[in-house]
């Protein structure tokens, strides 16, 4: 069985249909009325639109650097590519895989020690390792001797030939007093070569020993 078919209604109002002209005289009014009152116009234009607003002039003035003036900067941040062959490029593209796979190794690696190294547990008594264990104090102690620094000394020169000319007169200047102290020592007067054969015996003794004289 055949039924009619209902129409079903609209979901939006139908625009209202106005007059044929309608539109073209609302126009030409508009038009005859902008002409005849050309004064109604100017009223309602003001004669400065800039009257309320506070610019200073200072903010309009802008100095550009030569960078800036220029269409074609003069100073590149970069520094113009060199134009590289396909072998070079391939190359430098095989470094760069290269280097990304070191980098993946050390990481894995560093992965790999951190993961051992935390599930490797701590056994027994940590007491004794402690103890073992200087303290703080006495390493900053070392560390400030050994920080000191050593003091070099000069070895005498005992040869009286390789002396330099200064060394050579202080050495004579001290044996004239000592001798002059010798000469007014009783003990020389009274038995001169026991006292000479004691200085030369000491005299030699230093000499072997390096000792100055």
């Amino acid at each position: 069985m055949v039924g009619k078919v209902v129409k079903r209604p609209r979901l939006h109002l139908v625009a209202p249909k106005l007059p044929k002209g309608f539109g073209q005289a609302a126009a030409e009014e508009g038009v005859v009325t902008a002409r005849a009152s050309p004064d109604k116009v100017q009223a309602f234009l003001p004669s400065n639109i800039f009257a309320g607003v506070k610019i200073d002039p200072k903010t309009l003035v802008k100095k550009l650097d030569a960078d800036s003036r220029s269409i074609v900067s003069a100073v590149k941040g970069e520094e113009e590519k060199v134009p590289l062959s396909k072998k070079e490029k391939m190359k430098l593209h095989k470094e760069r895989w290269l280097q990304k796979i070191e980098d993946i190794k050390l990481a894995k690696k560093l992965q790999k020690a951190e993961m051992k190294r935390k599930a490797t547990p701590v056994v027994g008594d940590m007491n004794p390792l402690m103890e073992a264990l200087p303290e703080l104090s006495d390493l900053v102690t070392i560390s400030k001797f050994c920080k000191q620094p050593k003091i070099q000394v000069k070895k005498m020169v005992t040869n009286f030939t390789q002396m330099k000319s200064a060394q050579k007169r202080k050495v004579l200047e001290d044996d004239v007093a000592q001798f002059h102290k010798m000469l007014s020592n009783p003990l020389y007067k009274a038995s001169p070569l026991t006292v000479i054969g004691e200085h030369l015996s000491k005299r030699l003794k230093q000499e072997k020993e390096g000792e100055p004289l």
